[in-house]
């Protein structure tokens, strides 16, 4: 039998001034999984995260915990669910009181200077250098940490993220990562992350949801082609890439649809590869290369333009030294591989 999911959706519409911002018909999210939500901006995932977090009450539908039905601030949720805010908000007071509040408001009678520098050590933050920190005294991804430190304190059942990693340095990107499978793994911790950064969620996520205009437009790990898309005279049909590249597409079947290219029918070419097609490729650079066990594939993520694609290297790339990151590639698919969604 399986497990019954942390959250289920039903039919859920959220309104502001009239306006539908967002439209789920039904979505659930397994426990102790960690799951990315993906999509461009105004597309949905803070909204998204808010009702998740019972921060705000859809203006239809409903949203179950953990087999219960619940709303904001009830005592089904209550202390289970903690948010992070892309902006996380810090009170004018030294780390340790920022860190335990949370506790104190609980009631929590353990030792909570302990209880701190291990929530600080999960961030990658020494308890001795920071407890007594100031607020002002802190780095932009320092605060970060620290505001994730003062969530993970609380031992979540689940872990809200939007946006983590937007504007912090390279170290603390990877410490909130390390920190987020930390908490699944000592406390089976679900999380969902929403983030622009598609190279750091697929590397931390068993999961993607992709949220287009208020909507699901597809799940999984794979590539995502949101529009406007635009037929030129002849009748072709395009997406643009960044200002000066394209691919070409299928016809979309409809005005909001997302085009979706596996990982497997996106392929990766060196420069001076004669074998590379004449047509639809465009030029990138390699950034990552990472091995996804359960598929024991090679997977790369290519940067076109602003553009984050991932492609599955073959076998012969796999033992070919040539493909690293920081080298120039080309990229290309059949439109007639397009899964339209």
């Amino acid at each position: 039998m399986s497990q019954a999911p942390i959250y289920r959706i039903q039919n859920l519409v959220h309104q502001y001034h009239s306006s539908t911002v967002l439209e789920i018909d039904e979505l659930t999210i397994p426990k102790h999984t960690i799951v990315g939500l993906a999509g461009p901006n105004g597309s949905g995932k803070t909204t998204l995260l808010k009702m998740l977090a019972f921060i705000e009450k859809p203006s239809k539908g409903l949203i179950w915990f953990d087999e219960n039905k619940a709303e904001p601030f009830s005592s089904k949720v209550r202390f289970q669910v903690t948010y992070l805010p892309q902006v996380p908000y810090l009170m004018k007071r030294t780390v340790i009181d920022n860190i335990t509040y949370g506790l104190k408001i609980r009631k929590d009678p353990g030792d909570h200077r302990q209880k701190c520098f291990e929530a600080l050590s999960m961030v990658g933050l020494s308890g001795e250098e920071f407890a007594d920190r100031k607020w002002f005294e802190l780095s932009g991804g320092e605060a970060q940490r620290v505001a994730l430190a003062a969530r993970l304190i609380l031992k979540p059942r689940v872990l809200l993220l939007d946006e983590p990693t937007a504007n912090v340095d390279e170290n603390s990107s990877r410490m909130i990562r390390r920190a987020s499978l930390l908490a699944r793994e000592k406390w089976n911790t679900t999380v969902l992350i929403a983030s622009h950064d598609l190279d750091w969620l697929m590397n931390i996520c068993d999961d993607m949801i992709y949220l287009f205009q208020g909507q699901l437009s597809g799940r999984g790990k794979y590539n995502i082609l949101f529009g406007p898309f635009y037929q030129d005279a002849e009748g072709v049909w395009w997406k643009q890439i960044g200002t000066g590249q394209r691919f070409m597409i299928s016809r979309p079947p409809l005005k909001n649809s997302a085009a979706v290219i596996l990982s497997s029918d996106m392929h990766i070419f060196s420069q001076t590869d004669s074998t590379f097609p004449e047509s639809n490729t465009v030029r990138g650079m390699l950034t990552n290369l990472r091995i996804e066990k359960s598929r024991s594939k090679v997977i790369a993520t290519i940067l076109v333009d602003g553009f984050q694609f991932i492609a599955d290297l073959s076998e012969e790339q796999k033992q070919n030294s040539n493909f690293y990151p920081g080298k120039e590639v080309l990229l290309s698919f059949n439109p007639n591989n397009i899964k339209w969604q």
